[in-house]
């Protein structure tokens, strides 16, 4: 029988990417549902390559022009995710949630109790919400698995261990397209060469956040999250191949490992055939590169955004969406060329720490409209403050 999926954000690297794993076993897969905000050209492509009766597109303008690209097609347009009751009235066997940004969180929320398994890509929707999402895969016994290729290599790890008996977890980052540059430099940065990651091929904004390492500190704070790790026992290593995606010393004096090529079809790929016994054609191990890993500490000064790590609140609050709106706005910005690279970092620094947002640090996440609602008012802020000045402003 064939398992029954769905693509949220099926035109990110994510969804395209999964969409090629199902492109070459077509015969065990039919899409029920893909969706995207603004690619409308390319969600049509899929779904019509795909025989995909149900789209959503939940950009209005998009929206529109959907409905007339498809006015003689058999697709079923939809602009919400209000719907995914009548769109999905049986449950699916997996849903990938590969919408960047906040605006992920709902889609994800929503869908968790039409489907058996959800696999989790998107970095905000667990930093902000992780305690509804908890509640409802609890509540609809749905099966979760990270994606990330960290939070996967911590699940493919840890198995049936007993979190007690870890002594530490390092997640490794390549550093980004500024690894080697000097800080003196920083300030000449322009976004064409912030968008150049030596590595990986990401969206223009996980690219961002990777370059000033605010990426490890959303999978750190998702880690905790998922795994209830304290967070102490965490550390973040700068890993220029990367090649190694997480270490794990355990007490008993064992050292676990998981490393592969930088590809993130291997942990899609495990993820969508979870517990089938299926082969992943990658690269032989390379010798050379095993021999040469490199692995070194942060510069704090290079990427001062790591010091978050030290100032989370231990309990799950309203502060992770501030840092995730905050983040937003300021990469935005520095994107529309309104801001230089090295504000993303300082002006953060300065916004989060700032007198205005303390109270966040206390206050519980209790319903998804109390995050939203934080989110829009903290853009604003944001941005209103980000244009005052370059250098002087306080907060």
């Amino acid at each position: 029988m064939k398992k029954k999926i769905a693509i949220l954000g099926s035109t990110s690297s994510i969804g395209k990417s999964l969409l090629d794993i199902v492109n070459k076993d077509k015969k065990n897969f039919k899409i029920e549902l893909l969706t995207a905000n603004t690619n409308f050209k390319d969600l049509i492509n899929q779904a019509l390559k795909f025989k995909v009766k149900n789209i959503i597109i939940t950009d209005p303008d998009s929206f529109e022009k959907t409905k007339i690209s498809c006015k003689n097609k058999k697709i079923k347009i939809f602009n919400n995710f209000e719907s995914l009751e009548k769109i999905l009235p049986r449950k699916l066997d997996y849903v990938m949630s590969a919408i960047s940004g906040i605006g992920g969180l709902l889609p994800t929320y929503r869908i968790i109790n039409r489907t058996r398994l959800i696999a989790i890509a998107n970095k905000e929707a667990i930093v902000c919400g992780w305690p509804l999402i908890k509640k409802e895969l609890k509540k609809y016994k749905t099966k979760f698995i990270p994606v990330d290729s960290e939070h996967f290599s911590i699940f493919s790890l840890l198995g049936n261990k007993d979190i007690d008996d870890i002594e530490k977890i390092y997640i490794t980052a390549s550093g980004g397209p500024f690894r080697n540059l000097p800080k003196s430099q920083f300030r000449k940065i322009k976004i064409k060469d912030a968008l150049k990651h030596p590595n990986w091929r990401m969206g223009k904004k996980i690219t961002i956040d990777s370059a000033t390492l605010m990426n490890k500190v959303f999978e750190v704070i998702e880690a905790n999250k998922i795994f209830k790790i304290d967070l102490k026992k965490f550390k973040v290593l700068i890993h220029p191949k990367s090649y190694i995606h997480t270490i794990i010393k355990l007490n008993n004096g064992l050292i676990k490992i998981v490393a592969h090529q930088t590809d993130m079809k291997i942990p899609i790929f495990n993820s969508i055939y979870d517990g089938d016994n299926k082969n992943f054609k990658s690269k032989k191990i390379d010798i050379n590169l095993l021999n040469n890993l490199n692995l070194n500490k942060v510069d704090n000064k290079k990427y001062p955004l790591i010091k978050i790590l030290k100032i989370l609140p231990k309990n799950n609050t309203l502060f992770e969406t501030l840092l995730v709106a905050t983040n937003d706005e300021l990469v935005e910005l520095f994107l529309k060329n309104k801001i230089s690279f090295e504000d993303i970092s300082r002006k953060l620094l300065q916004i989060i720490n700032s007198k205005i947002f303390s109270k966040y640090k206390l206050k519980k996440v209790n319903n998804l409209g109390q995050i939203e609602k934080l989110n829009e008012f903290v853009r604003l802020k944001t941005k209103s403050l980000s244009v005052i000045s370059q250098s002087n402003e306080k907060y």
